[in-house]
């Protein structure tokens, strides 16, 4: 993680200066506007320059308010300081604006019949004019800066939590996976210790075999959260090999899952610890094996996974006995699609359904 602090965000000079031009553009004209509906009689072009260039001063003053309001922020206007200096500013950039104020009038005469020669009494009577305009733009100076610097460090906050947020979710997917495999590969190293004990070597060595390859997959898609359902059916596919091998005729599988759903996005390893808990807990217990189902179907936005086993009943409290494979995928679930998922276990007719819902997002 970068520890250095964050830059200071740059002038934006562009918006200073549209804001100070549209600005200058109402002022000028509402005051050569005004003027000619009361029947006066002036140079106009050079009185609208006048009143609008006068404010050139205020939006080179501009970015140096904008640095003060940055170091005395409004968190410190109980500091007798902070007042002084922001005064202090308000009132330098007045007099400023009134000295440039009073060098147009004497350079261009925009009053027409009536002369400026005195520069420092027409400066004084600019400032004396506009000193409580000078307040309240200062202050509109700074109260748009903080609004601003709000909006721009919330959104920044919300992207760093949002970051932060996926950190700790591929952190959390990532301890649950690694909590997973573990118990994936010790279940079937005992299968393949069970097969050696019945001198079934030959099933025993092709199982170890499968075992590699799905090791090899497990690996290479560690750090992938999300694979397409093709990917998983692949995968599912070699951990059914090994199984049938554990099993032989007493597994019976029927796969329905349409070609255009194989580039839909699911959580990787998200099948088998489903289709193993269906083996393990359902088929797995009785002598004569029984047959496992596996189906995709859209539905509403949603795509739905179901494995269906026609093993045993569940117990009503089956949740509080769950294994490890059934937490896993629940926790995965949230962590990846929050309320945007389901997974329901029932008792059917004859069997017992897992199904598993998730966002309809073609890769």
């Amino acid at each position: 993680m970068d520890l250095r602090p964050s830059p200071a965000p740059r002038q934006p000079w562009r918006w200073i200066a549209l804001l100070w031009v549209a600005f200058a553009l109402v002022n000028a004209t509402q005051i050569v506007a005004g003027m000619r509906a009361a029947g006066m009689q002036h140079l106009w072009s050079r009185l609208f320059f006048t009143v609008f260039a006068s404010w050139l001063a205020w939006a080179l003053a501009t970015p140096l308010i904008l640095r003060l309001g940055r170091r005395f922020p409004p968190t410190h206007w109980r500091s007798v300081t902070t007042w002084i200096i922001h005064l202090a500013a308000c009132l330098a950039t007045g007099i400023v604006y009134s000295m440039w104020a009073a060098t147009l009038q004497i350079l261009l005469q925009p009053w027409g019949y009536v002369q400026v020669k005195r520069f420092w009494g027409t400066a004084f009577y600019v400032f004396s004019g506009e000193f409580h305009l000078f307040l309240i733009l200062y202050a509109a100076i700074l109260a748009i800066h903080y609004t601003l610097e709000s909006q721009r460090r919330l959104a920044q906050q919300e992207t760093e939590t949002a970051r932060l947020n996926e950190q700790l979710s591929r952190a959390q997917l990532g301890a649950l996976r690694r909590q997973l495999e573990p118990h994936f590969f010790f279940n079937t190293l005992n299968a393949i210790a069970g097969l050696v004990r019945e001198n079934r070597n030959e099933t025993a060595v092709s199982m170890i075999a499968g075992l590699s390859d799905l090791l090899r997959r497990v690996l290479d898609d560690s750090g992938k959260q999300e694979v397409s359902l093709g990917e998983e059916m692949e995968f599912l596919e070699t951990y059914l090999d090994i199984q049938k091998m554990r099993f032989a005729d007493r597994l019976q599988l029927s796969v329905n899952v349409p070609s255009q759903f194989l580039s839909v996005r699911v959580p990787s390893l998200i099948l088998q610890p489903m289709v193993e808990n269906a083996i393990e807990h359902g088929i797995g217990k009785r002598a004569a094996g029984g047959s496992i189902r596996i189906a995709a179907a859209r539905d509403n936005g949603f795509l739905t996974l179901s494995i269906y086993n026609d093993g045993p009943h569940i117990p009503d409290d089956w949740e509080r006995h769950s294994g490890v494979g059934i937490s896993n995928v629940r926790a995965r679930l949230q962590s990846l699609y929050g309320k945007d998922c389901r997974l329901n276990i029932e008792n059917r007719d004859a069997g017992v359904e897992v199904q598993l819902s998730v966002p309809y997002h073609p890769r």
